[in-house]
């Protein structure tokens, strides 16, 4: 008869952790914990303003207002660009030390009784000689890029909402083969986090180079790997039960008892504020304490799975708890004067209707073969405000509608615009995967602003290898020979070429579109500024507003996306599900007050 194996002594030491250990070094460093956050939060935001500073001198030191996606190239030839690009790797680097690596520290002081802010900043500045080599180049890219990315991981808050734009996603997702290549891309990046969870923690805890603590940490995961998953599984469990209890003991019954015991609708409105301003506190506060509690947790296991006692010590202190309760009731106090304001002033506070226009994405979006006529006449009958197109220059100097650099994907044909007359271009046959069976035309631009004219106002992109000057000249006498200058923008992810248009032809409306930019972006020679979504802020759109500027988002198409950017300050979102944004607008429109407050916080 075979017996089990005797566990470990390591292992014993693991399983003995219950959640009594793990909650009371957290539970009773809160004022603790509190001060920390707030002292690193403001070391951070002081080097990002003298850093931001610094490169919106260089900046202007080159006769720019702005870096934009559609304008970087001075980047490698100018004396400015290596400068701006260390500022940029440096605030990098900042975060990594303050806002990650002061965590690690302070969870291990913590952890052992003895949180020392000063210290925690001290060990972090110092702590940058041991990440200044080639060994930790990998380590700083991964957190920082691809562990956002793949939702796994350590990171920093100046990149943890990272994701993939749109734009990439969308193409991912259209082609199997660039699908499974992505899904393996992840499941590779996230074995390797798993793998390597414990490398910072080894290089600052027990002093290791970057390389030994990466061998020690796949070394330890691959002996503890199931005590690493018990401990993610029993993190989210927490996480459930905390935020039930949370919707049943501060939602659910005062909301029951409100209802029954107040009648008059002010009244409701008052109490139902306090409520929900409480929960939202209450949320608020996980996610503050989140990330310091997730580290507290991933530091005790590390010492665990490394057979090392931590010797907590819980110090109360007094002056500090009554500094906590000093704070609560001012918050109290706050979300009384907050919901009384609310229950008589909630309209002249918020908006709760839909501003925000919608533009069809290449022609008709995904309702309607792409780039067509029959695009363009479908975007009419669901009423978008406009429509969105490509032009490209043929061969003999015609201009049709078409998105990519060849016909390949809706034409089946490899051939580039550029390569072909129009009589060729007019041979070819679209054929939409999204629409099989049907097929249509190749557009000419005549054509498209024919069926546009005085119904639809018209987004016209410059696009491809011959988005140049000579499309400009000829896009503008086009649009002036069918008498539709009020009724068409032209659009450009160059910049260059809409500062051409918008100098020689101020008449002409002109929008650029930029993935990224840093500076003074809504000082650029455009009427309307077409921002990507991770590039589309509250602060943008206000700065792009007093600047006298419109404001797009592109391209919206996740239900989540269009609620966000149709309740923002956005005059326009370009999307590809024209329907969806319609049917969201209604739903909008017709919002509860929670729900607009709700919206309001979370997005």
């Amino acid at each position: 008869m075979e017996t089990k194996p005797e566990t470990t002594e390591k292992e014993a030491k693991i399983e003995k952790r219950n959640w009594r250990q793990v909650l009371r070094p957290y539970i009773g460093n809160l004022p603790d914990i509190t001060r920390f956050n707030l002292f690193s939060g403001a070391i951070i935001a002081v080097v990002s303003f003298i850093n931001k500073q610094l490169a919106l001198f260089l900046v202007r030191t080159t006769g720019r207002d702005a870096i934009s996606t559609g304008d970087f190239a001075f980047l490698f030839k100018t004396w400015q660009g290596p400068f701006i690009l260390f500022l940029g790797f440096l605030i990098i680097f900042v975060y990594f030390i303050f806002d990650l690596i002061g965590q690690i520290l302070f969870s291990e002081q913590l952890l052992r009784g003895k949180p020392d802010i000063k210290e925690v900043i001290k060990g972090s500045f110092f702590s940058i000689q041991k990440f200044l080599n080639w060994d930790s180049v990998p380590i700083i890219l991964y957190i920082a890029l691809i562990a956002p990315l793949v939702g796994f991981g350590f990171t920093i808050s100046l990149t943890d909402s990272l994701y993939l734009p749109n734009f990439i996603s969308s193409v991912i997702n259209s082609v199997p083969l660039y699908r499974v290549l992505y899904w393996i891309f992840i499941a590779v990046f996230i074995f390797i986090g798993v793998f390597n969870i414990f490398t910072l923690h080894g290089i600052l805890l027990s002093d290791l180079p970057a390389n030994i603590a990466d061998d020690e940490s796949r070394k330890m995961m691959k002996e503890n790997w199931r005590h690493f998953l018990k401990a993610q599984l029993n993190f989210v469990l927490l996480n459930v039960v905390y935020y039930t209890l949370q919707f049943i003991f501060v939602a659910l019954i005062p909301a029951s008892l409100v209802l029954l015991l107040i009648k008059d609708s002010t009244g409701l409105r008052f109490a139902g504020y306090i409520i929900l301003f409480i929960n939202l506190s209450l949320f608020t506060l996980m996610l503050t304490y989140f990330k310091t509690f997730y580290m507290m947790c991933m530091t005790q296991l590390y010492h665990q799975c490394r057979g090392e006692e931590v010797h907590f010590e819980l110090r109360v202190n007094k002056t500090k708890w009554f500094m906590t309760m000093a704070m609560l009731m001012i918050e109290a106090a706050f979300l009384i004067g907050m919901s009384f304001i609310l229950a008589n002033y909630f309209d002249q506070i918020f908006t709760t209707k839909v501003n925000t226009q919608v533009i069809a994405h290449r022609a008709g979006g995904v309702e309607a073969p792409e780039n067509t006529v029959a695009g363009i006449e479908k975007a009419i009958e669901l009423g978008a405000y406009g429509a969105e197109i490509d032009i490209q220059r043929t061969k003999d100097g015609y201009y049709i509608v078409n998105h990519d650099s060849s016909f390949s994907r809706l034409c089946n044909n490899k051939a580039k615009p550029e390569d072909l007359t129009l009589d060729e271009v007019k041979d070819l046959i679209i054929r939409d995967p999204n629409f099989p069976g049907m097929e249509e035309d190749v557009a000419t631009f005549e054509e498209v602003l024919d069926a546009s004219k005085d119904k639809i106002i018209l987004f016209v992109e410059l696009k491809g290898n011959t988005a140049d000057e000579q499309m400009a000249e000829d896009a503008v006498r086009i649009i002036k020979e069918k008498g539709m200058e009020k009724q068409c923008v032209l659009i450009s992810l160059k910049y260059p070429l809409i500062n051409y248009i918008e100098t020689k032809y101020p008449e002409m409306d002109t929008a650029y579109l930029t993935f990224a930019s840093f500076g003074n972006t809504q000082n650029l020679n455009c009427d309307y500024l077409g921002l990507e979504e991770e590039a589309a802020t509250d602060n943008m759109f206000s700065v792009i507003h007093q600047s006298g500027k419109k404001v797009m988002v592109w391209t919206p198409n996740e239900l989540r996306s269009q609620r966000k950017f149709l309740i923002s300050q956005a005059d326009y979102i370009i999307t590809d599900q024209i329907s969806m944004a319609n049917e969201t607008i209604k739903e909008l429109n017709k919002r509860k007050d929670y729900e607009v407050i709700l919206d309001w916080v979370f997005y």
